[in-house]
C-alpha cells in the first residue's frame, strides 16, 4: 500500500479491482502499470485559438517525461475559448463562465478517473484561472504548462498586436473616420504571427507571469513563446516534475499560501497587469479559504512599484520579457518586498531559486529603485459610487487623468455606449457609466470592450472617462474604472446615476464618488425598476443565480 504518498493504487488492486484495470485495459494500457502514479493530462488544446492550436505537441512532450520517471498518463479534453472571436456580440457574455466550466470539468474527470495528479494545459484569458481554481479545488499535486506569449507581427517595420486591430476596427473604422481598408486588411494578416498568447499584457499573459510567480509552473518557464524549443523541453520537465511531486506527496495547498497569493498580487502590481487578475486571484484564494481581500491589492499596490516596460503601458512586447530573465527576473527585483519562503512546485523557495538570478536591470525589467511608475499598476477605489470597491488599472492612465472629474453619460449595455460614442454623442470632459455588465446583470460580468477600445482609437483616452460594474479586456487601458460594487443587478449606486449626475475619480485619494445628495438617491431608489436579466435558461442562468459579486471574484459559489 502506498497510502501514505497518496497514490491511488490501492483502487486498482485485488480481484475488487478487475473492473477498474478492464477499462484502462479497454484503453490500450498494461495492467502491469496500474501501481505506478496515474496523472491526468488536462488538454485545453482547440483548433479556434492560437492561444490552444499547439498543446498537441507540447502535452505528447508531457507525456514523455512522464513516462520517463513512471508514471501514466492519461489525456483528457477541457474546453477553451478565445474572447476575442465574440466581442461585438452578446455571447461575449459566456466568457467569464468559462472559467467555472474549466475548473469543473477538470474537477470531475480527476475525481471519478481518481487521478494521482494532474497537469493542465492554459493560455487564454479565463483558462489559465480556471485551471488554478481546478487545481486548489482538486489539492493534489498539480502543475500548469502555459502557452506561453504569442511573437509580435510586424508591418512595415513596427510591430503590431491583436489589440492594435481591435481599437481600430472599434475606433475610426467604427466611426468612419478612417478610409484606408487596405491597411486595416494588412494588421489583420500580419498580427497574430505565431501560437500562443496575445503578446501584451492582457489577461491571459498576465495569468500565466502570476502562476508561475505563485509557484504552479516550472521556475522560468511560464513565458517561454509558445513556438520556441524551451518550451517543448520545459513540457518535459514537466512530465517529469509532477511525478515527482506525487511521489513527494506535494499538494497545491502546500504552494499556493497566503504569502504565494500575495506573491502573484505583487507580480500583477509589478507587471502593470489586467485588471482581471484580481477576480481571478481572489477566487482562487477563496477555494483554499485563504484570507486575501480585495484590500490587499490596495494596500500592496501602494509599496509595489512598477518595474516591468511591457504593452499596453509600456513600450515592449511580452515575448520579449523571455529574453529579459522571465519572472525570475522580475521576482528578483522585488526580492525584499515578496515573500522568498514560499515554496514552488520543485520544493525549492524562491529564496534558493532567486540565488541564481542576475539583479541587473534592463529595458524591460527595472530596478524598484527605478520604477516605471512608484507604485502599483492597480488601485482600488472607493466612495458612494462603490462602496465594495472598484478597480483601476493605474499604471496605464496618462498623469492628467489621475483626477478627473465630470458629468455622467448613462448606458445600459456596452453596444449602448459604443454607438453613441462612434455617432459624436460623446465630448470631452464626459464621463460614460455602463452598467447591468455585472456578474448577475448581464449575466456573465461583460468585458465593455466595444467603448474601451474604441475611446483609444478616437484619441479620447485622455479627456473621457468610463465607469462600469463590468470589465475589461486585459488589452485595455485609459480612465477606465471597472468591477463596480456593488453592481446595478443587486442596487448599487451606479443603478441610480443619471444623466450629468457628476462623477469624480480620484487615483491618488483612492475614490470614486457621484454628487448626488441622500434625499435625491432615495427618492431615485423609490421610482427606479431595476434592470432584470433576459436570461432563463442555460450556463448564464446558472452564473446569474450563483455568482458572487466582483469583489468577492464573481465566481459560481454563491451557495457557499
Amino acid at each position: 500500500m502506498e497510502k501514505d504518498r497518496g497514490f491511488k493504487s490501492k483502487y486498482f488492486n485485488g480481484q475488487k479491482a478487475a473492473h477498474r484495470r478492464a477499462v484502462y485495459k479497454g484503453c490500450g494500457y498494461d495492467p502491469e502499470d496500474m501501481n505506478k502514479p496515474h496523472i491526468g493530462i488536462a488538454n485545453t488544446f482547440s483548433e479556434a485559438s492560437p492561444g490552444h492550436a499547439h498543446f498537441r505537441p507540447l502535452v505528447d512532450a508531457v507525456k514523455a517525461g512522464l513516462w520517463e520517471a513512471g508514471g501514466i498518463p492519461f489525456e483528457f479534453g477541457v474546453p477553451s475559448t478565445c474572447g476575442n472571436i465574440a466581442i461585438g456580440t452578446n455571447c461575449l457574455r459566456y466568457e467569464m463562465a468559462v472559467r467555472d466550466v474549466v475548473c469543473s470539468s477538470i474537477e470531475i474527470v480527476s475525481k471519478i478517473q481518481l487521478f494521482d495528479g494532474v497537469v493542465m494545459t492554459c493560455g487564454c484569458d479565463n483558462i489559465v484561472p480556471g485551471t488554478l481554481m481546478a487545481a486548489a479545488r482538486l489539492d493534489i499535486p498539480s502543475l500548469l504548462l502555459t502557452a506561453g506569449p504569442m511573437m509580435a507581427g510586424n508591418r512595415k517595420g513596427k510591430e503590431l498586436v491583436l489589440s492594435d486591430v481591435n481599437e481600430r476596427v472599434f475606433g475610426r473604422a467604427a466611426a468612419k473616420k478612417e478610409g484606408n481598408s487596405q491597411e486595416l486588411l494588412e494588421m489583420e494578416q500580419k498580427e497574430c504571427a505565431s501560437f500562443g498568447a496575445c503578446p501584451v499584457m492582457g489577461t491571459a499573459n498576465t495569468m500565466q507571469i502570476i502562476a508561475e510567480a505563485m509557484g504552479m509552473t516550472l521556475p522560468g518557464t511560464s513565458v517561454i513563446p509558445g513556438v520556441v524549443t524551451d518550451k517543448f523541453v520545459s513540457a518535459r520537465k514537466t512530465g517529469r516534475q509532477i511525478v515527482e511531486m506525487v511521489k513527494n506527496d506535494r499538494r497545491v495547498s502546500s504552494i499556493i499560501t497566503e504569502g504565494a497569493l500575495k506573491n502573484a498580487i505583487m507580480a500583477d502590481l509589478a507587471i502593470g497587469g489586467s485588471t482581471n487578475a484580481v477576480l481571478h486571484i481572489l477566487s482562487i484564494a477563496k477555494e483554499l479559504e485563504l484570507p486575501v481581500t480585495l484590500q490587499d491589492f490596495d494596500e500592496l499596490s501602494r509599496r509595489t512599484p512598477t518595474i516591468t516596460n511591457l504593452r499596453p503601458a509600456g513600450e515592449y512586447t511580452v515575448d520579449k520579457l523571455y529574453l529579459a530573465g522571465g519572472v525570475p527576473a522580475i521576482l528578483k527585483q522585488l526580492e525584499n518586498l515578496i515573500n522568498t519562503q514560499a515554496q514552488v512546485c520543485t520544493g525549492q523557495t524562491w529564496e534558493e531559486i532567486l540565488r541564481e538570478v542576475s539583479k541587473k536591470p534592463n529595458l524591460i525589467v527595472h530596478s524598484v529603485e527605478s520604477p516605471i511608475c512608484e507604485d502599483g499598476g492597480l488601485a482600488v477605489l472607493k466612495g458612494n459610487l462603490a462602496e465594495r470597491g472598484a478597480i483601476i488599472r493605474t499604471a496605464a492612465v496618462k498623469e492628467n487623468m489621475r483626477h478627473f472629474k465630470g458629468p455622467a453619460r448613462v448606458y445600459d449595455s456596452d453596444e449602448e455606449a459604443f454607438e453613441a460614442l462612434i455617432s459624436g454623442k460623446i465630448y470631452a470632459g464626459d464621463v460614460i457609466v455602463i452598467r447591468y455588465a455585472g456578474p448577475r446583470g448581464a449575466p456573465g460580468l461583460v468585458a465593455v470592450m466595444l467603448t474601451a477600445d474604441a475611446l483609444v482609437d478616437l484619441g479620447l483616452d485622455t479627456s473621457v472617462g468610463l465607469v462600469t460594474d463590468g470589465r475589461f479586456s486585459g488589452f485595455n487601458y485609459g480612465p477606465i474604472v471597472g468591477h463596480v460594487s456593488p453592481e446595478a443587478s443587486e442596487g448599487g449606486m451606479i443603478a441610480y446615476v443619471r444623466d450629468g449626475d457628476m462623477i469624480e475619480v480620484d487615483i491618488p485619494n483612492r475614490t470614486l464618488r457621484v454628487d448626488v445628495g441622500e434625499e435625491e438617491l432615495d427618492r431615485r431608489k423609490q421610482t427606479t425598476k431595476l434592470k432584470e436579466t433576459d436570461v432563463r435558461a442555460g450556463i448564464l442562468r446558472l452564473y446569474a443565480n450563483n455568482s458572487l459579486s466582483s469583489d468577492e471574484g464573481a465566481a459560481m459559489q454563491r451557495w457557499n
